[in-house]
C-alpha cells in the first residue's frame, strides 16, 4: 500500500513543510537534551520488554531502581519464566498493578514455548503474546531491533496533538486508530527511534499535560497549540490548560473515587498481607476482610470473594475452599 494511500482518509493535512521543521528542531533538542535511561543504553529485547510493561502508567523515577532490581534476580527471559510467579510479584513491589508482573512472566514463557526463547521482532508477532498491546509491540520492535515503527503512548499522543492538530481539550480531535495513522505520517524516515524517543521525552519533561513549559520547548514557534493559547492571552499556558480541562470534566460529570475506597486499594491490600505469610500457609477469607478492612463485616464477603476471584484469575493469588496463599 502506498504513503498517499494509506492517509487518503486521514481527516487533516499535515504541511510537508512544517513536519520537516518539526523533525529538525525535535531531533536536534533530543540530541542535546535526551535523558540517561538505563533501557536506551542496550539493545537487548527482554531487557526493553522488562521497561516497557514497568513504565505502564508508573512515572520513570519509579521505575528506575525497580528495573536494575528485576534484572538482577531475573537476568533473562529464561530466569523469569522458570521462577515462581511468588517471587515474582515479590520483586515488582511496590511497583503496583501487580497484574503486569504476573502477564511479564506469561510473556516470557509464551516466547520459550512458541518462540525458541526469542522475542519476536515484528508488531503482528509482537501483539499475540498476552499483556502486549499495538504500542508495547511497536516500542520493542523499534528500540530492540530498530524497526521504522511509529508507535504512541500518552506522551506521543499529547505531544503530536498539540503540535499539528492543537489544544487536546476539551476533547480531542482524533481517536486512537487516527493517531497512530498520523504517527505514521509524521515519522521522519530512519530515524524511528530517535524520533520515538525524543517525544517521549519532550512529553515527559516539557510538553507536559497541565502544565506546559511552553518557553522552554523547541517546538513553540511550530506548534499550534502554542498560537492557540496565544488567543487567550492567559499564559502561562498551564493557565489555558487547567480552564480547559475544568470544562472537559464538568461536561463529562466525572466524580473521582477516594482511592482508599476502591478496588484497586483493596487489591493491593491482599496482595501486600499474602506476602507476609509463610509460603504455603492459607488465609482465610474471614481473616482476609478483617486484616485489609477495619470496617469489615459479614455482609462484604461477597464483594471479597469477588475481589479474591478477579486476584485469582489474574494469576495473582491462589484461591481454595480453606483460603487464599500466593501462588
Amino acid at each position: 500500500m502506498s504513503k498517499q494511500s494509506l492517509f487518503s482518509s486521514f481527516p487533516y493535512q499535515i504541511a510537508p513543510e512544517l513536519v520537516v521543521q518539526v523533525h529538525r528542531f525535535l531531533l536536534r533538542w533530543y540530541s542535546a537534551e535526551q535523558r540517561d535511561l538505563p533501557w536506551r543504553t542496550t539493545n537487548d529485547p527482554y531487557a526493553i520488554l522488562v521497561s516497557e510493561i514497568m513504565l505502564q502508567q508508573t512515572q520513570v523515577d519509579r521505575v528506575l531502581p525497580k528495573y536494575q532490581q528485576f534484572l538482577t534476580t531475573f537476568p533473562t527471559l529464561a530466569d523469569l519464566a522458570q521462577a515462581s510467579t511468588a517471587d515474582v510479584i515479590s520483586v515488582w513491589v511496590p511497583l503496583g498493578y501487580n497484574r503486569r508482573a504476573v502477564n511479564l512472566q506469561s510473556i516470557a514463557r509464551q516466547v520459550i514455548a512458541e518462540y525458541d526463547g526469542r522475542i519476536p521482532d515484528t508488531i503482528d508477532e509482537l501483539i499475540k503474546l498476552k499483556g502486549i498491546g499495538r504500542y508495547t509491540a511497536g516500542a520493542i520492535a523499534c528500540f530492540a531491533y530498530h524497526k521504522q515503527v511509529a508507535t504512541v503512548d500518552t506522551n506521543i499522543r499529547r505531544v503530536l496533538h498539540r503540535v499539528f492538530l492543537g489544544l487536546e481539550l476539551p476533547e480531542p480531535k482524533l481517536n486512537d486508530a487516527d493517531m497512530l495513522t498520523l504517527a505514521e505520517q509524521v515519522l521522519p524516515t530512519g530515524e524511528a527511534y530517535n524520533w520515538n524517543q525524543a517525544i517521549m521525552d519532550l512529553g515527559a519533561t516539557i510538553c507536559i499535560s497541565s502544565n506546559p513549559q511552553c518557553n522552554r520547548c523547541p517546538l513553540q514557534q511550530t506548534c499550534r497549540a502554542y498560537m492557540e493559547m496565544g488567543q487567550y492571552s492567559l499564559f502561562p499556558s498551564g493557565t489555558v490548560l487547567r480552564q480547559l480541562r475544568k470544562v472537559a470534566e464538568k461536561k463529562a460529570d466525572y466524580q473521582q473515587q477516594p482511592f482508599t475506597s476502591t478496588n484497586r486499594y483493596f487489591r493491593g491490600r491482599v496482595i501486600d498481607l499474602l506476602r507476609t505469610i509463610p509460603t504455603g500457609q492459607r488465609v482465610s477469607l474471614v481473616d482476609l476482610g478483617i486484616q485489609i478492612k477495619p470496617t469489615f463485616n459479614q455482609d462484604d464477603l461477597p464483594w471479597l470473594r469477588k475481589l479474591v476471584d478477579g486476584l485469582a484469575k489474574d494469576g495473582l493469588l491462589d484461591c481454595a475452599d480453606e483460603g487464599v496463599c500466593l501462588p
